[in-house]
């Protein structure tokens, strides 16, 4: 990510505006979270210099939501007058910052709680054993300021590639501008919805013409209408009851499981399979939660998996820019037309149509009341079992204020699904977050244990 600062647009896009509003309900919350293992406490100071720097840079690190009063547009990114690296870069001591299982207790504390609606929505903390030992970094953001890709181009604003890097000059926090009165945002809020009213208007108008000129051109659009229909109706599709018997209750109630594997077994065992190392992850996972509804006396054939896809076409973008597909895939991969299933299913996801409708679904769910909206979301997600997400990292050993960074264990959002098993590649390791709904998963550690047989299974084929 280059010097210069981002420009921001003033209003929320109509994806990160309903994962605002979807805020209100705690299951559907979108925050995710990281934790570093570091091999010595990293200086606060230093961090706070890197991400004071950062937030001259890029706006909605210094910047709070502010929601229309009457809900007419979507919300507003406002400067916050009262805005204090302090308040988001803080330190802590503790007992021991080797106690891995206590780590991840302390990152669901950290990353649960909920967020000052007041001030921006990120939060770093640094901990210490106070007794020279190593250092941890939890990190949390809500999913308005970035997906997990966008977060991984940030983070190149407070990390180097050597321990005693030449800390860059500092930028200048642009001065704050005045928050807007009550009767200013109704008054803005109405003006913006009137004008998207009239651009759509406009919109319409402008294809008249063009059939009117160019009658082929009703023929195009007839086709991408029929497209755009079909993508609908397959989302409508995965509405029902989720595959699983057992995962059907769900909770504000969460546990951590950190897990690590070696990436280039992996990465050998996929390519002389013929299939991608998302397609042997997916694999492993839906194999381990088959094995764990067998050992339930609760056998299911396949599961439904959400999955967030990339969409940048500019991979250097950061913000938000994917889109959630819906897969089911087989619980068994000891056979190969299961794992070609797998492989079959994920190579379509990217370019279906219905992922990239997902921002134009999201302008019309927008207009629905919030208490609809989320009574919709819920019937949506109620057909998803459990959610994986993959986030490319550095390849190479990074440090983070004066330490190595020795792993990096994401923490993805359930968003209504019972877990969420999050895989970040760095420096020869995949480093994974199994982040799971104990009322839905009343055995998390057996289900972790399933997941890694599958992978061994997998890795001895």
């Amino acid at each position: 990510m280059s010097d210069r600062p981002v420009q921001s647009a003033d209003r929320l896009s109509d994806f990160e505006s309903l994962l605002w509003r979807l805020e209100r309900d705690p299951q559907l919350a979108s925050g995710f979270a990281n934790i570093s293992f570091l091999d010595r406490p990293a200086d606060v100071d230093r961090l706070r210099h890197r991400m004071a720097r950062a937030a001259a840079l890029i706006p909605q690190l210094r910047r709070r939501i502010l929601t229309d009063p009457i809900e007419l547009a979507p919300p507003r990114w406002i400067d916050d007058p009262e805005f204090s690296i302090e308040r988001h870069v803080r330190a802590e001591s503790i007992s021991s910052t080797t106690d891995r299982a206590a780590i991840a207790s302390a990152a669901m504390a950290f990353c649960h709680r909920s967020y000052d609606p007041d001030h921006p929505l990120w939060e770093f903390l640094l901990l210490d054993d106070g007794a020279g030992g190593p250092g941890v970094m939890l990190q949390r953001f809500h999913h308005t300021i970035a997906d997990g890709v966008g977060m991984m181009r940030m983070s190149e604003q407070f990390i180097d590639i050597e321990r005693d890097a030449v800390p860059p000059d500092p930028i200048s926090i642009p001065r704050a501008e005045p928050m807007p009165s009550r009767i200013h945002a109704s008054r803005d809020a109405i003006g913006h919805s009137l004008g998207r009213t009239v651009d759509s208007v406009r919109s319409g108008l402008e294809a008249g013409t063009r059939v009117v000129q160019n009658p082929a051109s009703l023929r195009d659009g007839a086709r991408a209408t029929i497209e755009a229909t079909r993508a609908i109706t397959a989302e409508l599709a995965a509405m029902g009851h989720r595959r699983s018997p057992l995962w059907t209750a769900r909770s504000t109630d969460r546990t951590l499981l950190l897990m690590q594997r070696p990436f280039e077994p992996i990465r050998e065992t996929a390519r002389r399979l013929g299939v991608t190392v998302n397609d042997l992850f997916v694999a492993a996972v839906a194999s381990g939660a088959g094995s764990y509804h067998r050992l339930a006396g609760a056998p299911v054939e396949q599961l439904r998996m959400a999955m967030p896809v990339n969409t940048r076409s500019d991979r250097s973008a950061g913000g938000n820019a994917f889109g959630m597909a819906r897969v089911l895939v087989p619980t068994r991969v000891d056979t190969t037309d299961n794992l070609a299933e797998i492989h079959r299913n994920l190579g379509g996801v990217r370019s279906s149509a219905g992922v990239s409708m997902m921002q134009h679904l999201a302008g019309i769910a927008g207009l629905l009341p919030t208490p609809l909206l989320i009574q919709l979301t819920r019937s949506q997600v109620s057909a998803v079992d459990f959610t994986t997400s993959n986030v490319r990292g550095a390849p190479f050993t990074v440090y983070l204020a004066g330490a190595r960074v020795e792993a990096n264990h994401p923490i993805g959002p359930l968003a209504g699904t019972a877990f969420n098993l999050t895989m970040l590649s760095y420096n020869g390791a995949l480093d994974m977050g199994l982040h799971v709904d104990t009322a839905a998963v009343e055995a998390p550690d057996l289900l972790g244990s399933c997941i890694d047989d599958a992978f061994d299974t997998l890795l001895e084929r």
